[in-house]
Parts: C-alpha cells; structure tokens; sequence
C-alpha cells in the first residue's frame, strides 16, 4: 500500500511486469548507461566510480581506426607468412628428391644449389612483418622490464623510431643492390637464373615491416599519452612464467578447437 492510501498494482502484459505507474521508467541519458550495461563491464559500477583509467568505456574513433589498420594488415602479413611456409616446404621436397634422386636413380635436380640460393630470400624476409607483429624477434628487455606505466611506452616509442631508421637505411641500399643487379644483368654461376627479383624483394621486405613499425609506434605514442587505454597493435612483456602459462593455454585452447587459429587480439611477448 503506498503513503497516500491508494494501493499499488503491477500491470502484466504478454508475460511482462511493469513498474508501477507511480514511479516513472528511467531513461538513459548520455554517460549514465541503464544497469546492464553496468552489469557486463561496459559503464560504471554501480557505485557509480568511473572505471579505472576509462579502460572500459570503450575505444575512440581513433583507436576503431587504429585496429582496424592493424588487424587488416595483420591479414596481409599472414599471407605473406603462408607464402613463405609454402616455400620452405617447397624447399624440403626439392631438397629431398636431390638425396634420394642423386644416390638411387643418379638424376639429381639441375642448379640445385642455385634454386636455394634464389628462395632463400623469400622465406628468409617475407615473414619478417609477421613476426616483428606478433613480438617474435629476438631483443633485450633487461632494462625495459624495470619501466612500467607512461615511462614504458616512451621508451618503446624511443626504440621503434630507431628501428624505423635503421630498416629505412637497409631498404634504401637494399633497392640500390636491387638496381645493381638488374643493370649488370647479375644472375647465378650454374643455370644462370637472374637475381633481380630475389633481390628485389629485400627492400619490399623492408618496406612492408616499416609500416608494421609505424603502426607500432602509433599505438605506443596512443599509450605514452593514455597508459591505462587498451594496448593496440603492440607485443606486451611477459615474465617467464606468464609466457609458459599463455603456451600452455595456447596449446589447449588449438586441441580444443580442431587446430583453428584464434582471431588476432592482444598481443604478447
């Protein structure tokens, strides 16, 4: 029974209850989200305290874009990455039809020698992108495991200029060995196959990991200015133990699902 003396009913329509007419439905209104969106992590808590560092109020425009820049390209470098497994596998027929030819049939491959010499380029940097995304290559963190927070991502940002730099110097003297080649006409010493285009794809190599790098960057710089935001397009540090846990759970979750590669998200190292 409410105050006044009038009793109070609840309306059901189609199996729904509704609220008393006494009390009005609450609409919501910008930046106060309706309770189940405080309940499934995407508003406040209901005590009504922002969430930390405005990690779970969802991703700016800017950073949609910068997501999608890199899981797109992420596609591309996996293509790449396919390319130069088809390779080496391609490789390891040739190289085993060179054995098994050469001491039971005496045919062994013509310009043996000079086909590897003409691949090794491409599964040798075709994956270099791939790798350098998913925080594959091979670097100190000694020092860079005692930063934390915005002194971190300035540090990082710091290192991926100079990588920038120095792989913008090899792929520029990468294309000149690549113009070298094409003038003099430079090919291999038995079959006489021309090295130009192996030659040519160390600077695209270059080029496509530059842009890996620029995205990388950019997601540091975002983090050096927001270090609570969500980490976008860069390898994060493990401790030792991490990285066994994440192998482990890797490595359940592919048997669980057939072998399926997860979707691209956060990364690690």
């Amino acid at each position: 029974v409410a105050t006044g003396g009038a009793p109070r009913s609840r309306v059901r329509k189609r199996g729904v209850s509704l609220p008393p007419r006494s009390l009005p439905i609450p609409t919501p209104t910008r930046g106060s989200p309706m309770p189940e969106a405080r309940e499934n992590g995407s508003g406040p808590p209901v005590g009504g305290a922002p969430p930390a560092g405005g990690a779970l109020a969802g991703l700016s425009p800017f950073a949609h874009r910068l997501k999608a820049a890199d899981e797109g390209f992420f596609r591309f470098e996996s293509v790449l990455n396919l390319a130069a497994a088809l390779v080496i596998l391609a490789v390891m027929f040739i190289g085993v039809f060179q054995v098994f030819g050469r001491k039971l049939i005496n045919l062994p491959v013509p310009g043996y020698v000079d086909v590897i010499e003409f691949v090794m380029t491409v599964f040798a940097f075709l994956s270099i992108a791939y790798t350098q995304r998913l925080g594959g290559h091979v670097r100190m963190e000694i020092i860079l495991k005692r930063f934390q927070g915005r002194a971190l991502w300035i540090v990082e940002a710091f290192g991926t200029i100079l990588a920038i730099g120095i792989v913008a110097i090899l792929a520029w003297f990468g294309y000149e060995h690549f113009l070298r080649a094409w003038n003099i006409g430079d090919s291999t010493i038995d079959v006489e196959i021309p090295l130009w285009p192996s030659k040519l794809l160390v600077p695209v190599a270059f080029a496509i990991l530059l842009v890996r790098l620029a995205i990388q960057l950019v997601g540091f710089v975002r983090l050096a200015g927001r270090p609570n935001a969500e980490p976008i397009g860069i390898p994060l540090i493990e401790t030792v133990d991490e990285q066994a846990q994440h192998e482990i759970e890797t490595g359940l979750a592919g048997e669980a699902d057939g072998g399926r590669e997860a979707a691209p998200g956060t990364l690690r190292r």
